[in-house]
């Protein structure tokens, strides 16, 4: 009986995306286990809490069979990945510059941890340029909830429009 191969995917999901989501159903057909962990910066500030981006991973993730959800603070990604049994950790790249900084990573981890694989992943083209990022600096304008609506999952556009929405003049 083989061992049991597990991966981590990270991010700080603030919020979740359709490309997040992607990358997570990915990661649930390629392994047997994937932790998808929420990586808290202190140095950076959320959008949205812990507890709401967990929230909302849940209520995205419902129903996927392999799938755990996790946080971790102050640590080496790889070193989190080394502490829960990962043997890989999933990343996605969407342009040279993720290219050429996941590659860099990809070196660093393996020289603090060898036997964590890096497996990376490239999204299709229509959720390729899709980032929390995106998502974030599209709220706001008039008209904005059909266009942020097709870049995340229902979860999060819920959880979207209940904070910024603006009550209806009236």
């Amino acid at each position: 009986m083989s061992a049991t191969k597990r991966a981590l995917y990270a991010g700080s999901f603030d919020p979740i995306t359709n490309g997040h989501l992607w990358m997570i159903e990915q990661g649930a057909n390629l392994f047997d286990e994937l932790v998808v962990a929420i990586g808290v910066n202190p140095e950076k500030r959320a959008t949205f809490s812990l507890t709401e981006r967990q929230d909302m991973l849940a209520a995205s993730l419902s129903g996927m069979e392999r799938v755990r959800i996790d946080t971790f603070k102050s640590r080496f990604l790889v070193d989190y990945a080394g502490a829960i049994g990962a043997q890989y950790i999933l990343r996605g790249i969407r342009s040279e510059g993720d290219y050429e900084y996941e590659r860099g990573m990809r070196h660093v981890n393996s020289d603090l941890r060898p036997g964590i694989t890096t497996v990376f992943l490239i999204p299709p083209r229509e959720i390729a340029e899709v980032s929390s990022s995106l998502v974030k600096g599209l709220i706001g304008p008039e008209g904005w909830q059909p266009v942020v609506r097709s870049y995340v999952p229902e979860p999060v556009f819920r959880c979207i429009l209940a904070k910024y929405a603006v009550p209806a003049a009236g």
